[in-house]
């Protein structure tokens, strides 16, 4: 028996938390270098707090819309999500920064399409999953298996094209966590990775750059004034924060030591002004907006939400654990951004949505989820 209930207010209530530390942290750790590009000690806290607003209205607006009407539209928006990727590439529209061809210019805003790719996937997988379950074709491997991979291998190879690996290889995580979730044989996901896995190392061994990270990873001091950097630099922040912090503001690595300190590395930073309380506290929040998406996913009446649910959260998770542990030197250094902490519009607006989205799913469950 179904029910309509109220939502499961934690997963706002922890959304809305890690948002606001962020906009602190942005504030903290970007105010020299905003002084120092643009005159404007405020800059990127003006920025983020338009985007925060923006997704804190897109988040409620979709908490009230039926998640399940998604479902009529999830060719339509891996469509668009295709084309929007594409779009990168046509001179004129797409902008390279740092040798990536990762955004378009859009005339009054630069949006990053593969950041709104994640959601557009995770709707589409949840629909066609959840239709092959149905017509008995999951465990298929020419109708269950073999289209669901094409979908996904078409994404991997317009976002390495950009290139962006490290997006790339999220998006297949999830993709594999919900094609598990969805009752896909295993044979078929252990299979496809390791026939995958000498192609993704020849493509990081090959790559001078990609390569230099590796290195760097396992031995950061072996090329401490170039690759290496980074890292160290992220230790010494760490080292210098302590139990408690030195103080927020007060970050000694954020001046100009370490690079990129309000984006890929802001957790760094975090550590360093509010110490291991305050990265518990992150962790903590992150940890239980895990556990009750987690909890909608089980919970939630039919297998589309409940594969959307499952593939949400786990995107989520899977991307502050890796962020933070990049932070901490326990994987190589890759530019992916802390959901709802990091400066970025599009990444934020579109964790804002999923979350009013995976709101919405949590108030249509089971009669033991009551």
């Amino acid at each position: 028996m179904s029910i309509k209930r109220k939502p499961d207010y934690w997963i706002m209530v922890c959304s809305i938390a890690l948002l606001a530390i962020g906009i602190a942290m942005i504030f903290s750790s970007s105010a020299m270098i905003a002084e120092e590009k643009f005159h404007d000690p405020f800059y990127f806290l003006k920025k983020q707090a338009l985007w925060a607003a923006i997704g804190i209205t897109l988040m409620l607006i979709a908490s009230r819309i039926d998640y399940r009407i998604y479902k009529k539209y999830t060719y339509v928006l891996y469509a668009i999500a295709i084309i929007g990727l594409a779009l990168v590439f046509i001179p004129g529209l797409g902008v390279t920064l740092n040798g990536a061809r990762r955004w378009i210019d859009i005339g009054f805003v630069t949006l990053q399409p593969s950041e709104f790719t994640k959601l557009a996937l995770f709707i589409f997988f949840a629909g066609f999953l959840s239709k092959k379950e149905k017509e008995g074709k999951l465990d298929s491997l020419p109708f269950g298996f073999i289209p669901n991979l094409l979908a996904l291998a078409i994404v991997f190879t317009l976002i390495q094209m950009q290139p962006d690996l490290g997006t790339a290889l999220i998006i297949v995580l999830v993709a594999f966590f919900m094609f598990l979730a969805a009752g896909m044989r295993i044979l078929f996901l252990v299979t496809t990775a390791l026939l995958a896995f000498p192609l993704v190392a020849m493509s990081i061994v090959t790559v001078a750059y990609r390569k230099k990270r590796l290195m760097s990873f396992i031995d950061p001091w072996r090329d401490s004034t170039d690759s290496g950097y980074q890292i160290i630099q992220s230790f010494v922040a760490l080292s210098n924060g302590g139990i408690s912090g030195v103080g927020l503001g007060s970050s000694q690595q954020k001046l100009f030591f370490l690079p990129e300190p309000h984006t890929d590395f802001i957790f760094s930073i975090l550590g360093e002004e509010l110490g291991l309380i305050g990265g518990l506290v992150v962790i903590s929040l992150f940890a239980v907006l895990t556990w009750r998406g987690l909890r909608v996913g089980l919970l939630v009446e039919d297998s589309f939400g409940r594969l959307l649910a499952l593939g949400i959260t786990f995107a989520i998770s899977i991307q502050a654990i890796i962020n933070m542990a990049v932070a901490m030197g326990m994987l190589p250094t890759k530019g992916l951004p802390l959901p709802f902490i990091s400066l970025g519009g599009s990444a934020l607006i579109m964790w804002m949505i999923s979350i009013g989205i995976l709101s919405n799913i949590s108030e249509h469950s089971k009669l033991k989820g009551k």
